[in-house]
């Protein structure tokens, strides 16, 4: 079983994930709130491999934390 100081010091290593969806779902908001269909068109690609990289972000997410509840 790891010690838990060694695994906050392990945490603590690792850095912020800014995720491009985000962004890019505030540049593709009007300023009404609602999807500028034409910017959204116009960044779709950039957008489907945000997505990609989103779920890639989340799977991994909820491996540690499957592995951080193992722990117990």
């Amino acid at each position: 079983m790891i010690d838990t100081r060694v695994l906050i010091r392990i945490l603590k290593t690792v850095p912020e994930k800014r995720l491009r969806l985000i962004e890019l779902a505030w540049d593709v908001a009007g300023e009404d709130g609602q999807v500028d269909l034409e910017k959204a068109g116009f960044l779709e690609q950039e957008i489907s491999e945000a997505m990609g990289e989103a779920e890639a972000y989340s799977h991994a997410t909820r491996k540690v934390v499957w592995h951080l509840k193992s722990l117990k």
